[in-house]
């Protein structure tokens, strides 16, 4: 189960598991105007951060999609989310256009605490997105708005994944944190969450979130990787929680935003199932997120 040695190895290995492919659930593809003010943003890192953030796979989108599938990456959710007001359902209709595009990507959504955002994201929904997500930290955001109650009540019955960046990583923000999204989980229990970088750097709290609500996920995100590790160790008992909750972790990858090869990521996840077996890698790298995306 030893990881890929580079991204050149991964088809095969993925192969050598029997899987017939990867699907990530945590992948971004955006409108380029969006993605270069992002990239601008990690091109500023050493300023924001105080480290580089240097972008792998910095090539234009169709190459990227290429390198994904040379991945061996069968399905993906391509994220995208919005930074203010009035932003979120032009979004939502790029995504539709890229999904119709790319057979491998899901139709993806997202929204942001304003009046309309519960028809805008309805309308999403019954148009067939299969992905959500939230981004608390970059939105500068309260989860528990009320301008989203209703949104959030339709996303835990449509049964739609909603991916949630929410935690305290690379920097905390004025509404980061697990305990602030718990407030929305406390009134909408059914919710299906994917805590994005399974919460970094509070990955004990989310997995006591994950073992108080049954139908919360963590992905792996940066999860575990060198380039996070020395700033957010993985806990000691982590491996061993892991396995209580085996089929509710899901692949993330952050491709194309990351420092590293997208192998890394794979390596990490393969160092935990030397302890956790075969069963969890595969479930890691393809059941479980090929489940929540309807795949």
């Amino acid at each position: 189960m030893t990881g890929p040695g580079g991204d050149g190895q991964i088809r095969d290995w993925v192969r050598g598991l029997g899987l017939p492919g990867l699907v990530d659930l945590h992948v971004h593809f955006m409108p380029e105007r969006v993605l270069a003010k992002v990239w601008a943003y990690f091109d500023a890192a050493a300023q924001h951060y105080g480290t580089p953030w240097p972008v792998t796979y910095r090539v234009d989108e169709q190459a990227r999609v290429e390198l994904l599938r040379g991945f061996g990456v069968i399905g993906f959710a391509p994220l995208v989310y919005p930074h203010k007001p009035g932003m979120a359902d032009w979004l939502n209709e790029w995504s539709a256009g890229f999904a119709e595009q790319v057979p491998e990507a899901v139709r993806t959504g997202t929204f942001y605490p304003e009046p309309g955002a519960a028809d805008y994201l309805a309308r999403a929904l019954s148009q067939g997105v299969r992905c959500l997500k939230a981004h608390v930290q970059v939105g500068d955001y309260d989860p528990a708005d009320p301008l989203l109650d209703k949104v959030w009540g339709l996303i835990a019955e449509s049964g739609v994944p909603v991916v949630i960046h929410c935690g305290h990583g690379p920097l905390p923000g004025r509404f980061t944190g697990l305990e602030v999204f718990e407030q929305v989980l406390r009134r909408h229990p059914r919710l299906t969450a994917v805590l994005a970088h399974a919460g970094l750097p509070d990955y004990s709290g989310a997995l006591d979130l994950v073992a108080r609500y049954p139908r919360v996920h963590l992905d792996t995100t940066m999860v575990g990787v060198p380039f996070t590790v020395e700033g957010a160790p993985l806990p000691a008992d982590w491996n061993a929680r892991l396995a209580e909750f085996g089929d509710r972790i899901a692949l993330g990858t952050d491709f194309p935003n990351i420092p590293y090869e997208y192998s890394e990521q794979l390596r990490a996840i393969a160092g935990w199932a030397e302890d956790l077996g075969p069963d969890f890698l595969r479930a890691v790298l393809h059941d479980t997120p090929a489940k929540l995306l309807g795949r």
